[in-house]
């Protein structure tokens, strides 16, 4: 379709009406042959970005992406649309290897796909010239950002494309950037001649639930059962081992839970992925090590059982929630030990002094996140750059503000406590033991130590521990403490004084006393329930009836076909399907996501199912 206007190609190919934000000026600037550099969040629409670009263009589009394993759903949710794309990576055999590099040569190809160390293997480069480029996509562009949350060193090689095709026009994308990883973006990869487009990073749909953690496998399930029971969800927790115990709680209390993380067998991995991707209802525990670039649009909660490493990881982790635009949650509950856990494993990194730094700053900026009393929504933005916003109405902060108090008197007895034990008894410790002097705990240590002579011993008896620690947090946070070495010793730092000398006023938010146990009171049941799909929520009785025999029917044709359900048609697709009920063929290409190919393809299926029902 080179040539094409992306206006025909957005409603032909694609089945929309009509662009998004950023959208239409994006594609044709990069059909113009100009480069950009695209900020748009998950769930933005970035991928038409460039497929229509390299549809409408003459040669071939080349998407570098880091995502070998989800190449595959990729290229089948383009060919399902009419549109020639294939992969080139080691999970192919030679045979698919030279089929797909003859076609590339031959100009058979409208999109390409290839990881970013393809791109440096030997050959690579000569084969690329072999043929005609269209333009070349570089997605999860922050990748290249060495300070960032998920550097790759292949991406630095990506600026080098400047040098082989000065003339094809690039297009550099990402979900989650800073203004430093921004500048870096467009320094490293050469794009100083970019128009850059920068939308908003609000991601409306998502509620931002934050809250302290106390028996967390219990509050995680409490989470599923009440608000997402049967509905498709990713939680994240920290180690390997955290994975594999929690998905097998889960399993055991009804949930449909699989494991994921870079230590089980590669077959066992592709498994948990597939099934996540296909099956409707699927619940993923993973490592960070899953889910860039997961496409999967219902997902309908992102939990966190551990405190993310930065801000940038929590932004990108909870916005594979939602994409499909539809009510969506990010849970995350978190605790103290969090806090040492990660001091820990900073202390521990191969990193030199400037990258630990780094990595504790991401830290500090998190555990901010958490403690603030203010919308979690407007933090986030003001994180990314964007300033003016309004309070949300939508996070746990905005639906329920936190009743705060004046914490000035327990932070001076914590901080005069950690610079007494330094002082008059040369040595420093971690909370724990600072807790236990303030509520005057007597231990074999404490006794051995001679701790229970200090001034501060038993002044902070009016607090419970999980108070002092809200304390000590609320301190880390605001920069007022440090936790040092591979024990997470405390310190007080310079920002200290003031709060010692009574200049400050330290304001933080009350801490519920954790919960212990208990039954769940959550409604429906944690493998089924009765709550209605986020897509069907509007629908009547009638509609939402429909909906669930459109969803069969899709469900039986991806299997068929060997895809997720989301390739074949969206839940929002059959949600407008249900409630509009077109009973002739013309009336479908109305349906937001029904192309000329995918009318062809499905019309008559779909108009009998509705038929039926």
């Amino acid at each position: 379709m080179a040539g094409a206007d992306p206006q025909r190609v957005l409603a032909e190919v694609f089945g929309y009406d009509e662009f998004r934000g950023d959208q239409e000026a994006i594609v044709r600037r990069v059909i113009a042959g100009g480069d950009a550099v695209v900020l748009m969040p998950t769930g933005g629409g970035k991928s038409l970005c460039y497929q229509i670009p390299a549809i409408c263009r003459e040669g071939t589009g080349i998407v570098l992406s880091p995502l070998v394993a989800l190449m595959h759903d990729q290229v089948a949710a383009l060919r399902l649309a009419g549109v020639r794309a294939a992969a080139l990576n080691s999970s192919m055999d030679p045979g698919e290897r030279q089929d797909v590099i003859r076609a590339y040569r031959e100009g058979e190809l409208d999109v390409l796909y290839l990881a970013p160390e393809r791109l440096s293997a030997p050959g690579t480069v000569e084969m690329l010239q072999q043929g005609r480029v269209a333009l070349f996509a570089i997605d999860e562009a922050h990748c290249v950002s060495q300070w960032g949350h998920d550097f790759r060193p292949d991406y630095l090689r990506l600026g080098e494309l400047a040098e082989h095709w000065p003339d094809v026009p690039r297009i550099a994308l990402t979900a989650t950037a800073t203004p430093e990883t921004h500048r870096e973006i467009t320094e490293r990869l050469r794009l100083d001649n970019a128009e850059h487009f920068v939308a908003s990073f609000d991601r409306p749909n998502i509620r931002y639930r934050i809250e302290p953690k106390g028996q967390v496998r219990r509050q995680l399930l409490d989470f599923i059962r009440s608000e997402h029971p049967g509905e498709a969800g990713i939680v994240y927790a920290l180690s390997r081992k955290r994975v594999e115990q929690t998905a097998a709680a889960l399993a055991e209390a009804g949930v449909d839970a699989v494991p994921y993380h870079a230590g089980l067998p590669a077959e066992q991995r592709l498994r948990a992925q597939t099934r996540f991707l296909r099956e409707d209802g699927v619940v993923v525990v993973a490592t960070i090590a899953f889910g860039m670039g997961i496409d999967k649009p219902d997902v309908r909660f992102v939990a966190h059982i551990d405190l993310p490493k930065s801000v940038e990881g929590y932004y990108q982790e909870t916005g594979r929630a939602g994409r499909d635009g539809l009510p969506s949650e990010a849970w995350l509950a978190y605790g103290l030990s969090d806090v040492v856990q990660q001091r820990q494993l900073i202390d521990m990194s191969d990193g030199d002094q400037q990258v630990r730094q780094n990595q504790l700053r991401h830290l500090h900026q998190m555990l901010a996140l958490c403690e603030g009393i203010a919308c979690r929504r407007v933090f986030l933005l003001e994180y990314f750059g964007e300033t003016g916003a309004e309070p949300c109405g939508n996070c746990d902060v905005c639906l329920s503000p936190p009743r705060t108090w004046d914490a000035t008197v327990p932070a001076q007895k914590l901080l005069s406590t950690v610079l007494r034990t330094a002082k008059e008894r040369n040595r420093t410790y971690a909370a724990g033991q600072h807790i236990d002097v303030l509520r005057g705990v007597t231990s074999e240590r404490v006794t051995h130590m001679r701790l229970d002579e200090l001034s501060t011993w038993g002044i902070g008896g009016d607090l419970a521990t999980h108070e002092w620690q809200a304390v000590v947090r609320h301190l880390l946070a605001t920069g007022m403490l440090e936790s040092q070495g591979e024990y997470g010793v405390l310190a007080p730092t310079q920002d200290a004084k003031p709060v010692l000398r009574g200049e400050t006023t330290v304001l933080m938010r009350e801490v519920p006393a954790p919960r212990r146990g208990g039954r769940s009171v959550g409604r429906g049941s944690a493998g089924g329930g009765s709550k209605r799909s986020a897509a069907a929520a509007d629908l009547t009785p009638e509609q939402a009836e429909v909906f669930e025999r459109l969803r069969q029917w899709r469900a039986a044709e991806a299997k068929e076909q060997g895809v997720p359900g989301y390739v074949v048609f969206s839940d929002a697709t059959l949600a407008a399907l249900a409630a509009h009920r077109p009973t002739q063929r013309a009336a479908l290409t109305a349906i937001q996501g029904i192309g000329d190919v995918k009318l062809e393809r499905y019309g008559d299926a779909v108009l009998a199912v509705l038929a039926d029902a």
